[in-house]
C-alpha cells in the first residue's frame, strides 16, 4: 500500500530543476534576440571597465524600454562614463545578455512620448539602430540630458 505521500521522486526533482534553469536561460536568450541587445552584442560586448568619472542608473526602480516596447524593469544598470555609455544585466538575465559599452559616438539622442510620458530615446549602434527608452529621470542622473539636441 502506498504511503499517501505527495513528495516527489529524487530523480523528478532534479528533471524538473533542470528543465526550469533550461526554459529560463532560452527565455532569457530569446529576450535579447527581440529587443536588440544580442544584435548589438556582436560589437559592443564590454571589454573593459568604464573609463574616468561615473554616473549610474539602476537596476531597480527604473524601466528601460527597448525594440517594439518591450521593457527591462528594474534589471538594467547603466553607466555613463567618459568614454561610453555601459549597460549591465541582472546576473540572472546574462544568458543572451552581456555587458554592452557603447562608445559615444554610436548614440543617436532623441525624446518621445509614449501614453503621455515623456522619455529619452538612446538610438544605439550607428548600424543597428536598437531604440533604448529611459525615464527623464534616469537620463538625468546619467547626465545624458545635456547631450539631447536642443531642440529636443
Amino acid at each position: 500500500m502506498h504511503s499517501g505521500s505527495n513528495q516527489m521522486a529524487p530523480g523528478a526533482m532534479v528533471f524538473v530543476f533542470v528543465f526550469v534553469v533550461c526554459f529560463f536561460c532560452l527565455t532569457s536568450y530569446l529576450s535579447s534576440l527581440f529587443t536588440g541587445w544580442h544584435k548589438l552584442s556582436r560589437r559592443f560586448v564590454a571589454q573593459s571597465e568604464p573609463y574616468g568619472v561615473t554616473k549610474s542608473a539602476g537596476p531597480f526602480f527604473y524601466t528601460i524600454y527597448t525594440r517594439y516596447w518591450s521593457h527591462y524593469s528594474s534589471c538594467i544598470r547603466i553607466t555613463a562614463a567618459e568614454d561610453a555609455l555601459y549597460f549591465s544585466a541582472f546576473i540572472l538575465l546574462r544568458v543572451g545578455h552581456p555587458p554592452l559599452r557603447i562608445p559615444w559616438n554610436e548614440i543617436q539622442f532623441g525624446r518621445t512620448r509614449h501614453f503621455g510620458r515623456q522619455y529619452v530615446v538612446l538610438t544605439l549602434g550607428s548600424h543597428e539602430l536598437i531604440p533604448m527608452r529611459i525615464s527623464e529621470l534616469m537620463a538625468s542622473k546619467l547626465e545624458i540630458l545635456d547631450r539631447l539636441p536642443a531642440n529636443g
